[in-house]
């Protein structure tokens, strides 16, 4: 049987900015059937803090950890906790909800769109596994890295990928960060504590929780070594194929346009 054929783009580099922007272009290019279901790849320069969309920014986020690692903040689609995107890769993912084989629910949906994940790790030779929280989620923690959620991906018990997903108009979009190496102290500088005492209980507890792909291995990797072992794994894991997906000036000039009136604005960004 012929496989479906999907759109592969990877963008390196982006401002944070311009990373979010497109996404939300891809999703609305998608709807609009000017393009089918599409996987993404893509790095930060500067390196980036997402919040969630609904994540609360004042009193939480550090400005002055901020401005001394020269991070942007940007405010994702997507719900969850903050994300320090530097030295990863990130994925997205844009479909039609109603496109066969996406379930209704997001934590089913997660399940089916993670599997590219499950088979990345395996081909770098990390064993991953899904994760299935017992225990209420901590509320109080703004890091996204120090609890998983369903069906995110394990190491030994270490939470290895983070996701999150969101649905408008008929499209989902799922996009999550594989951490390559973690630089903790950079992480812990962005988020206000009530003391160094607190911050350092943190960031053990962090350290006892999340587990970088270098890690995991015990050695250094590239962003494109990473870059093919989960490309071969969506092919695998969404049983599909993949073909380039080349972006003309005018796409690339709406995507630069809505960076720059909504993902660089102080309104989207501190709204909260």
């Amino acid at each position: 049987m012929r496989l479906e054929t999907w759109k592969f783009l990877y963008t390196p580099d982006l401002t944070p900015a311009m990373n979010m922007a497109l996404d939300e272009k891809l999703m609305e290019w998608h709807r609009e059937k000017r393009i089918p279901p599409v996987l993404r790849f893509y790095t930060w320069s500067p390196a980036g803090l997402s919040v969630g969309y609904f994540q609360k920014t004042l009193n939480k986020v550090s400005e002055e950890g901020v401005n001394k690692h020269k991070v942007d903040i940007v405010r994702r689609l997507t719900g969850g906790r903050a994300v320090l995107h530097d030295n990863e890769l990130t994925y997205s993912i844009i479909v039609d909800e109603r496109h066969p084989g996406i379930p209704k629910t997001v934590k089913e949906a997660c399940l089916v769109l993670s599997k590219g994940l499950m088979k990345g790790y395996s081909i770098l030779g990390i064993k991953a596994e899904y994760a299935m929280p017992e225990k209420r989620m901590n509320e109080s923690s703004a890091v996204c890295f120090e609890e998983s959620s369903w069906y995110e991906l394990t190491v030994e018990g270490k939470k290895a990928a983070g996701s999150a997903q969101v649905r408008q108009k008929g499209i989902l979009l799922q996009h999550g960060s594989i951490p390559i190496r973690t630089d903790e102290e950079k992480l812990f500088d962005m988020f206000i504590y009530p003391n160094e005492k607190v911050k350092q209980r943190s960031k053990k507890s962090f350290h006892n929780k999340a587990v970088s792909i270098e890690e995991a291995l015990s050695e250094r990797v590239t962003v494109q070594h990473v870059h093919d072992a989960f490309l071969q794994g969506f092919r695998e894991g969404l049983d599909v194929t993949f073909e380039s997906l080349n972006l003309a000036k005018k796409d690339w000039e709406e995507v630069e346009y809505l960076a720059e009136t909504k993902y660089m604005s102080e309104e989207w960004n501190f709204k909260r």
